[in-house]
Parts: structure tokens; sequence; C-alpha cells
């Protein structure tokens, strides 16, 4: 089975806290992201993405690379960081939406919030938090590229 690829954005802001989306109908918190259109790079994939799923728009020349990790089986996850300030996360929104098993259709993400890394890892997936502890979060906040593990 060929390995599919999931393109996001770890967002932070100046008080070192990640944006994280609640995902509809489930009970964890998750990173904007998904997959790339015929043609999109993995950094042009994970700047719609977000945009679709919190509202924002962020400039693809400001995010940091942190490259291509293994996932999920089958799955892997090009992540990029970034760094905003001034954004409510009680005002984003996500336009993306899927029809859950009763027929219903909701947002991918449907609230979002600013938390501190731990929090952030406490409220993920098990196949997300393993992504994240592979990363240095004090670098991430920081804008650093050294939130890429050597």
């Amino acid at each position: 089975m060929a390995t599919t690829l999931s393109c996001g954005i770890l967002v932070f802001n100046g008080r070192a806290e990640l944006l994280l989306g609640h995902a509809g109908g489930a009970s964890h918190w998750d990173i904007p992201k998904g997959g790339a259109e015929p043609g999109e790079s993995p950094r042009e994939a994970a700047v719609r993405e977000t945009t679709e799923e919190t509202g924002l728009r962020l400039a693809p020349e400001e995010l940091i690379d942190l490259g291509r990790r293994a996932y999920r089986p089958g799955k892997d996850l090009h992540l990029f960081t970034t760094r905003v300030d001034g954004v409510d996360a009680r005002q984003l929104v996500c336009i993306s939406t899927f029809v859950d098993r009763h027929g219903r259709e909701r947002p991918e993400l449907d609230r979002f919030a600013w938390l501190a890394w731990e929090e952030a890892l406490a409220r993920c997936a098990p196949a997300m938090v393993r992504v994240l502890r592979t990363l240095d979060p004090a670098a991430l906040a920081s804008g650093s590229p050294q939130g890429r593990p050597a």
C-alpha cells in the first residue's frame, strides 16, 4: 500500500501556546492539516488546509519546514511551523466539512484553543502525540528552525 501524505502547520502564539482545533465528531484535538491536491507542494497544501480549517491566512514564505515524519500506518505527515500573534481562537472558523456516520454534515474542526504544550499533548490523538514528542517545543515556539530534531 502506498503511503499517503498529510500536510500541516504547528501554529504558535507569543505565549508559546499551540493552536489546536477540536476534531468534529471525535474526542481528540488536532492541528490544521490535510492532503495535497494534484500539483500542490506540501507547503502549499499546509497553507491551504490551515486556511480552510481555521480561516487563518498565513504567508507560505514565513513557514519553517520541519520535514516529513511517520504518522500512522500508510500515512506520513509533513509539518511546518510559524508564529502568529493577536489571534483570538474563539473567532476562528472551519469551512471544511465531512459527513458523519449519521449523515450529518459537520465541520472538520468545530472549536479552537491556544494550549500550553503539555495540555496540547494531553488532548491530541496518540499518533499525533508520537509525532509532536519528536519536536523541541521551546525551539518551535520561538520560531527557530531547530524545532526539527537533529
